[in-house]
């Protein structure tokens, strides 16, 4: 019970990407000397997950500039240099965002995280997990400038792209594969008309657990600014019950540094729930028994075989010192709670 695991990110090492950008880091080498280093951090990263005492690992994203474009980058016809402007996210958090650029007919030519996938697997005897970029979020993080989709046929469109990248993923050895949509908190109306329908199409087939990430966005200043200020926590109440009927395993939520109302993940019995534990916001390292209280306010509306102490999103904005004092603290504060439970 109560298994501990990070939504996906952690930061990278200063000696693979600029920290001054850490969601678009631009790489400091290129070709084999590259490669080279990203095999070196995703073993460092995986080595800091186990050190922490974390019970499901992952790559951390190591290998990608952006956690959406290190997928994209592998597809045809979508340039992430040259990037085009769009009202992402709803206007959220900024009114205009640089986003890819769809130049002519998207196709996966090959497996885009296979390799990266069987490098993990073969340094863990940990269950591993791997991220994709929900449909939904693609969709939203992209210009399309040739097909003319409308935002349902463009979602479906990368859904079928993600399914096959999943179903390789899932032969290769993945125990978990998890698509992130931050913008089913935002889009509620969609999600109940067309998101669950592509999140399944992107899931078809898959007999590994199912995730989906669902958060409030990263610790960035901007994201920051936009959650100080909400007063509407209520999207989860929206989204979860629909989640509850689908095929999905397991639900990432935030709860750490929301103001998410935790009884709404009663409406999740049955599914295993991630709960956000860790505020990724802040360069402060949350004391075990802060997240074992946080823990313990969840129990009511979620059994404990059911729960995983999880962090409130990715952890790439923090730097190496704050993410690693987070991940022991996750770990030691489960353990608290898991000892009160019998486990």
């Amino acid at each position: 019970m109560l298994e501990t695991t990070i939504v996906g990110s952690l930061p990278k090492p200063s000696w693979l990407a600029d920290p001054a950008s850490p969601l678009r880091a631009p790489w400091r080498m290129s070709g084999d000397d590259l490669h080279e280093a990203q095999d070196d951090a995703v073993r460092l990263a995986i080595e800091d997950q186990e050190e922490a005492g974390l019970d499901i690992v992952c790559d951390a994203e190591q290998r990608r500039r952006h956690y959406i474009w290190g997928f994209l980058e592998g597809l045809t016809n979508i340039d992430t240099e040259k990037l085009g402007q769009k009202r992402a996210r709803g206007g959220r958090y900024t009114e205009s965002t640089a986003v890819a650029r769809i130049t002519g007919d998207v196709m996966r030519t090959q497996p885009v995280f296979l390799d990266a996938l069987k490098y993990a697997r073969a340094r863990t005897t940990k269950a591993l997990k791997v991220t994709l970029p929900g449909p939904m979020t693609t969709w939203d993080s992209t210009l399309d400038e040739h097909y003319g989709y409308d935002e349902v046929r463009m979602a479906m469109h990368f859904a079928e792209i993600l399914n096959a990248e999943a179903l390789d993923l899932q032969a290769a050895g993945a125990d978990v594969i998890q698509f992130d949509e931050p913008c089913f908190n935002i889009y509620t109306d969609k999600v109940s008309e067309w998101g669950i329908e592509v999140l399944e199409r992107a899931m078809q087939g898959l007999t590994v657990k199912k995730a989906v990430h669902i958060c409030y966005g990263y610790g960035t200043d901007a994201v920051l600014q936009w959650k100080n200020n909400n007063q509407d926590w209520g999207h989860y109440g929206v989204t979860l019950p629909l989640l509850a009927k689908s095929s999905i395993d397991q639900v990432s939520v935030e709860c750490a540094a929301s103001g998410v109302d935790v009884s709404v993940l009663g409406a999740l019995r049955g599914k295993d729930v991630l709960v956000g534990v860790i505020d990724v916001g802040t360069e402060d390292v949350e004391s075990p028994e802060i997240v074992a209280d946080r823990i313990r306010a969840v129990l009511p509306h979620v059994s404990p075989e059911h729960l995983y102490p999880c962090t409130d999103c990715g952890m790439v904005p923090r730097s190496r010192a704050s993410a690693m004092g987070k991940m022991r603290a996750l770990a030691a504060g489960a353990a608290i709670v898991r000892r009160e439970q019998g486990g």
